[in-house]
């Protein structure tokens, strides 16, 4: 056992805090980890003030991590020192049931053991995430992260990045599609950079006139205002997908009527109360409300060699440790574009 530095949530109310979690000595499988890097999702603040509900106490969030591997264990075939390598939500499943066997490791019918808030598969072992300097992993849930990205901008690729590059895959994105985007935080302007790489026609769908110039930036070829009535008749049937990352609520009845028949609206936030569709918004037009939640392993694996072939990583603004109950403050209020990324030598006092 080691004990590693790391920043930490005691209650649901308390600031983080400096601490120190013990990580297991590597076994034949396992794969240990420098970590450099790890971002800040808004997942994080949900779980640290338990407003999901379930949280452990003490917890270490982060699963978006980046760092180099320091060792690993004696039958790990995948991976050597000095690889440059990520973890995702993840650290293990049953690796038996029929998600797992389908790739679908998140689905784990055992419930799979998340990197943080939660247990290792013993459902004893606490997980501690990446607000940490190092970390142990089962090289199955090991990813390998090309070394032509920049490691802090590649570490919101674990999380922001396979949710916004699953749902495209999913549902065929393609050269010439029409694709809206709903919201320009860190999952809409994943979703705005992996699509037009994909050779789609993206539109920014936003309430705030001010991200109109980031939207062209991050490659959205056009920018509709979501405050104006008219916007919803001028694009009326206009959509053949539609990715919707808020998580504020909002009128999901209006967003259906920018599809065209058999168009595809994925929910990838998730509001705090239920919100009412319209029968007839799904019937008229043979329309379709998904949901999509990150991606198996070997698909995240695919997100990231994509991201290395098309130089694709987040925009990130890159803190030290103690500004983490700032960021949090900040990414509440709407005030970073788009990434909070720790640098995680700060932890060390670097």
């Amino acid at each position: 056992m080691a004990r590693v530095p790391a920043y930490a949530a005691l209650t649901s109310t308390s600031p983080l805090a400096p601490f120190a979690v013990e990580r297991r000595e590597p076994g034949p499988k396992d794969v240990e980890i420098d970590i450099l890097f790890c971002g800040i999702c808004h997942s994080d603040i949900h779980q640290v003030r338990d407003e999901w509900g379930g949280s452990i106490y003490p917890m270490v969030p982060g699963h978006e991590i980046v760092g180099r591997v320091r060792r690993v264990g004696t039958s790990v075939g995948k991976y050597s020192a000095g690889d440059l390598v990520g973890v995702g939500c993840m650290v293990d499943s049953c690796r038996s049931c029929d998600a797992c066997a389908r790739d679908l490791e998140q689905f784990c019918h055992q419930r799979c053991a998340f990197t943080y808030n939660g247990t290792e598969m013993d459902r004893a072992t606490p997980t501690f995430g990446g607000y940490s300097t190092a970390v142990v992993v089962d090289e199955a849930f090991v990813l390998k992260v090309p070394e032509s990205l920049d490691p802090a901008g590649a570490a919101p690729l674990l999380c922001a990045g396979i949710t916004t590059f699953s749902p495209l895959k999913q549902w065929g994105c393609k050269p010439g599609d029409r694709v809206g985007v709903v919201g320009l935080g860190g999952l809409g302007h994943m979703a705005v950079k992996l699509a037009s790489s994909m050779g789609a026609e993206v539109t920014m769908l936003s309430t705030s006139r001010s991200k109109q110039e980031d939207a062209k930036r991050l490659g959205a070829a056009h920018f509709a205002l979501t405050s104006d009535e008219a916007t919803f008749d001028r694009l009326a049937g206009h959509f053949e997908l539609i990715i919707d990352t808020i998580s504020a609520p909002h009128d999901y009845n209006r967003y259906l009527g920018m599809l065209r028949t058999e168009g595809t609206m994925v929910l990838l936030g998730a509001p705090p109360e239920p919100t009412p569709v319209s029968a007839f918004a799904l019937l008229m037009g043979n329309r379709r409300l998904v949901g999509s939640l990150i991606g198996g392993i070997a698909e995240t694996q695919e997100m990231l060699d994509y991201c290395g072939e098309h130089g694709i990583v987040s925009d990130v603004e890159i803190i030290r440790a103690e500004q983490i109950n700032e960021a949090y403050e900040r990414v509440l209020r709407g005030d970073v574009r788009y990434r909070f990324v720790i640098d995680v030598a700060s932890l060390k006092g670097d």
